[in-house]
């Protein structure tokens, strides 16, 4: 299977990305604003971090307003993508590449309920039937 590589988010671009995902296109005003509602940031940490990121091809800015002085960014990376490829990492370093020992590790530490059972379930008998390619 063929995936796409991209830089890893840091966990400041993973919160932009996270914002992004939600209201995109947004202003770096607009990110910013709902940053501050977790952690105090300053206008201009979120620009640098928001340019940063375009530079990593991570966001897309289009230029608005009559003077072009405004941009509006929007992620270049799907959500799923940046989970998909952190998981990857995450596996690869934590549990050795084995899923398998993740998975149980996750089962093993947390009390499921019998519908997360039967979702897990359903889960397997569909991989069974239709094997990622």
């Amino acid at each position: 299977m063929n995936k796409l590589k991209f830089p890893k988010p840091s966990e400041n671009e993973l919160a932009i990305l996270q914002i992004l995902w939600e209201r995109e296109p947004a202003t770096v005003k607009e990110v910013n604003e709902v940053l501050n509602q977790k952690k105090p940031t300053g206008y201009t940490t979120t620009l640098k971090l928001m340019q940063i990121m375009h530079d990593k091809g991570l966001v897309t800015r289009t230029t608005e307003g009559a003077k072009g002085k405004s941009h509006l960014y929007s992620s270049a990376v799907t959500e799923k993508q940046v989970n998909g490829q952190l998981l990857d990492q995450f596996i690869q370093r934590v549990f050795r590449g084995s899923a398998s020992s993740m998975v149980m590790r996750a089962i093993g530490r947390s009390e499921i309920s019998p519908e997360e059972i039967e979702e897990i379930r359903n889960f397997l008998d569909g991989l069974d039937n239709n094997p990622p390619s």
